[in-house]
């Protein structure tokens, strides 16, 4: 441990800086502990503060500033991507939405210290039309903010922090091997309830083909599309006359299904999370017939594609570009 305080104490600015980018490129890598302990530097001098400032600072603009062009560029794509590889798929990206979308730029302030949403506010600001102007200038403050209040936190518990470093010196590698111990069990567990989602024996499928086959009769169930309104404004691809309820909202809404024969819900998340919480609203309120579209808006999509008749009369009669609304002012 002594080597690694060395280490920062020569490199403090460089490993700040490096640090910093990779955890908000997303890398499982804690930033938080390293400018603590950079910051507790600082008081004797070991480390320059306006150096790790700066480095942390730019690290922040340059690593969130890749996901925000990211979500400008490629919208619902990047979204996706980051709710596969997300611990929390659905929560993270939801939260996200609705935080971006109640907020405005100054969710990025609020996003840099709630874990798991900090990567995806980025992408989801750029995906939602913020504008570069806006974006640099909350970025920097939220930058500075989080940059500043962790170095302090090390500047006023610098003496505490050198006594924990010489403790975790003595124990060295039993105290690395227990913190890789300890990440272990948190990534498994959170991959055990991701499995244990998946096994929904109270909730019916329909599978697209069907859908497609009920619909056609004109007589078909009522679909509700439980994305928030930022992930349809983000992705505005949709199933013809589904009714867009957000998942937040469904329970205020559900009077207006009473008379529904059949409902089918769909969402645009793993394991199709957002429309079996939604399916379960609907059943607790004493619905007959809730489903839910096995495989959600990319399995419709994909039928459309397969399908070259339905492909062409859906390219026909859809904008060239997805219309993206901006993010509130603030």
């Amino acid at each position: 441990m002594n080597e690694f305080l060395l280490l920062l104490s020569t490199q403090g600015s460089l490993l700040v800086f490096l640090v910093t980018l990779a955890t908000r490129l997303g890398a499982p890598v804690p930033a938080m502990p390293f400018l603590i302990v950079a910051g507790g530097l600082t008081v004797s001098g070991q480390v320059s503060l306006v150096g790790v400032t700066a480095a942390a600072m730019v690290g922040n603009l340059i690593g969130d500033g890749v996901w925000f062009l990211a979500g400008r560029h490629w919208g619902y794509r990047v979204m996706r991507l980051l709710c596969r590889i997300s611990l929390s798929p659905d929560s993270c990206v939801r939260q996200s939405e609705t935080i971006i979308g109640r907020w405005g730029g100054m969710s990025l302030i609020a996003a840099k210290f709630v874990p798991g949403v900090s990567v995806v506010a980025a992408p989801m600001a750029g995906a939602l039309g913020m504008t570069n102007l806006r974006f640099l200038a909350y970025e920097t403050v939220a930058a500075l903010i989080w940059t500043l209040g962790l170095l302090y936190i090390g500047r006023i518990f610098h003496s505490a922090i050198q006594d924990v470093m010489n403790v975790m010196s003595e124990v060295g590698l039993v105290a690395a091997v227990l913190c890789g111990l300890a990440l272990l069990a948190f990534v498994v567990w959170r991959w055990r309830r991701r499995r244990a989602a998946q096994h929904v024996e109270d909730i019916v499928h329909i599978e697209v083909q069907a859908l497609r086959d009920a619909l056609a009769t004109g007589s078909g169930p009522t679909v509700i599309d439980v994305r928030s309104d930022e992930a349809r404004a983000i992705d505005p691809r949709a199933i013809p006359g589904a009714i867009g309820i957000g998942l937040k909202q469904l329970p205020q809404r559900i009077g207006g299904f009473k008379g529904a024969r059949e409902l089918v819900v769909f969402c645009d998340c793993p394991d199709d999370a957002s429309a079996i919480a939604g399916a379960r609203v609907l059943m607790a309120a004493g619905l007959p017939k809730v489903r839910v579209l096995a495989g959600g808006l990319d399995a419709w999509i994909a039928s459309q594609a397969a399908d070259p008749v339905v492909a062409a009369a859906a390219a026909a009669s859809s904008p060239e570009q997805p219309v993206l609304v901006a993010a509130p002012s603030t």
